[in-house]
């Protein structure tokens, strides 16, 4: 998190960020279900700059068979960027940040997806991300849970993810790359609105209790919006782009 001098760029006198967003606006979100012929379900998600493409496969057999849980069905997820995906070409090899949000985006999907329907067996989600633009984590989240829909695997909700954050000494809505590095605060949120539930909830920085507070509430809504695009993401592939 940066200093002073780097906020005061951040958001101008009239509230407008570095990219041109109003505080509660976010970036353009497109999400896609389906385009993967050998997934069992999929999904691509541009999310600001992000580019992000996600592959599901199962439910299947686990090997070996005593990684396996007899009462219950096991979620594998693997984050992974590619080298071409930032400005310096990063080490193809799995990273420490890699394999940590490969755990926040599994324990995030957990909540939603009913593993207890099919004991003994694997889903794994594999997360390409493409291009990386800042909030990598919750498009990957928003995607991914686009793709196990577009699998059929039964869940009790899709989980919507977006980050908000304090820069300026004020409380925005998705956080792109410059405000990670030089604000404040970032909060990714997931959330499965149907069910008013908070799946993930992570902070980097420091804000007041009230500050917390607002970002909640600001980063729910967010995943409201997200809800809604993920929505039309599925209704789009099953029923047509009818816009009915």
């Amino acid at each position: 998190m940066g200093g002073r001098d780097a906020n005061m760029v951040l958001l101008d006198k009239n509230g407008i960020r570095c990219d041109g967003r109003k505080v509660d606006e976010p970036r353009r979100i497109m999400i896609r279900a389906g385009g993967l012929k050998n997934a069992d379900g999929s999904a691509y998600i541009e999310f600001g700059d992000n580019k992000i493409l996600v592959g599901v496969f199962g439910p299947r057999d686990v090997h070996p068979k005593h990684m396996s849980n007899t009462d219950t069905g096991i979620l594998r997820v693997r984050y992974h960027m590619e080298p071409f995906s930032v400005g310096e070409r990063k080490n193809p090899a799995p990273s420490r940040r890699e394999i940590e949000i490969s755990k926040v985006i599994k324990e995030a999907l957990e909540p939603a997806v009913m593993l207890e329907k099919f004991p003994r067996t694997a889903v794994d989600v594999f997360i390409e991300v493409l291009q990386a633009d800042g909030g990598t984590r919750c498009a990957a989240l928003t995607a991914a849970s686009v793709a196990l829909a577009d699998a059929g695997i039964p869940m009790r909700d899709m989980v919507a993810a977006i980050a908000a954050g304090k820069v300026a000494d004020t409380v925005i809505l998705d956080v792109n790359n410059e405000e990670d590095q030089a604000g404040q605060a970032d909060m990714p949120i997931g959330y499965m609105p149907s069910l008013k539930k908070i799946t993930l909830l992570q902070l980097d920085g420091v804000l007041t209790p009230e500050e917390f507070k607002k970002c909640v509430d600001v980063g729910v809504k967010g995943c409201e919006l997200v809800y809604e695009l993920q929505k039309k993401a599925l209704h789009d592939k099953y029923f047509g782009n009818r816009g009915d």
